[in-house]
């Protein structure tokens, strides 16, 4: 009898987890810092494996998306379901203060431990390098984040601004953290007449139009552009790149956190990867091939940076870089 019943609360638990795969239902609400085709893509892409699930997505750049929530969440509430932006130093500030719920089960055995967050409190979508770009008429072609500083790329430099861009951010952090130089690089950069503003799009405009001959950039970028013809290069620098992984996370006001809870499992799978492999970026999975282009994951060096100590010094770092580079 305890045989029959136990088989029967088994078959019962089965069909229960069954039925719960298929009970993801509802609405959820994607804030993003993804380019509009790329958002769209994802969401049409979770929809078709989900078609219970209405999925609506807000766009903006990470400063503006962030600038958005924030208010919302401290006027009280947010229509934010998911977040979905350019780097884990944001995402580590929402964690400290209690904004982001945590997904312990998520299945993130194959990634890289240096790439994600031990709390599973927010989970990487791919990696995105920053190195050089070079317009194909440059007179130096660059191997070195030092051959910037050299007397062909005086006045020749381009680069997006930490204070508007969080992937530059993480560049300017990491390039201090790791090169010799420290911050003394920036400002050998400043006295070089390099110029920053902006962000990376404005950086391959200016290098493809051949306003400047070099630029520190995001890698999709001119990977992309170079394959429609445009006249520039890019360079994965001998000393490392560094490298934000465009996290995704729940916020911990979710209405429906089944569902978003589907959402990180479908960025994360193989399926989700090969997607944003198919849209151009380098996978964060390692088993998933890059597009062509771009070398395997495994032959690029990542400059290392612990996002917790990067989101301490975020705003003196914003100050000293602005400081040397006349933003204030």
């Amino acid at each position: 009898m305890r045989t029959i019943l136990r088989a029967f609360l088994t078959g019962a638990a089965l069909l229960g987890a069954v039925s719960g795969a298929y009970a993801v239902e509802g609405t959820l609400t994607l804030y993003t810092s993804q380019p509009n085709n790329d958002a769209q893509q994802t969401v049409d892409a979770f929809m078709a494996k989900y078609p219970d699930v209405e999925v609506t997505f807000v766009r903006d750049g990470t400063t503006m998306i962030m600038a958005r929530l924030q208010a919302e969440l401290e006027a009280g509430s947010s229509p934010a379901d998911l977040l979905l932006i350019a780097d884990s130093v944001t995402m580590e500030g929402l964690a400290r203060d209690g904004r982001l719920m945590a997904y312990p089960e998520a299945d993130v055995s194959a990634y890289d431990e240096a790439i994600q967050d031990p709390e599973r409190m927010w989970f990487p979508t791919k990696l995105i390098t920053t190195g050089i770009i070079y317009n194909t008429n440059a007179p130096m072609q660059p191997t070195s984040w030092n051959d910037l500083l050299s007397e062909e790329a005086r006045g020749q430099v381009a680069m997006p601004s930490p204070l508007t861009s969080g992937a530059a951010l993480i560049h300017t952090q990491a390039i201090v953290a790791n090169l010799e130089q420290g911050w003394d690089y920036y400002e050998q950069l400043a006295a070089n007449g390099a110029q920053a503003s902006g962000g990376n799009g404005g950086v391959l405009q200016s290098v493809a139009g051949g306003e400047k001959m070099y630029g520190m950039i995001v890698e999709f970028l001119p990977i992309r552009e170079k394959a429609k013809g445009a006249p520039v290069e890019f360079v994965f620098p001998e000393e490392g790149v560094s490298a934000i992984s465009e996290p995704v996370a729940i916020l911990a006001n979710t209405q429906n956190p089944e569902a978003a809870r589907a959402f990180i499992d479908f960025l994360i799978s193989r399926e989700g990867q090969e997607m944003a492999a198919s849209q151009g970026y380098m996978p964060a999975h390692p088993d998933v091939t890059a597009p062509e282009g771009f070398p395997a994951l495994s032959d690029i060096e990542i400059l290392p940076l612990d996002p917790a100590a990067a989101l301490e010094s975020a705003e003196a770092d914003k100050e000293t870089f602005a400081d040397m580079f006349g933003q204030n």
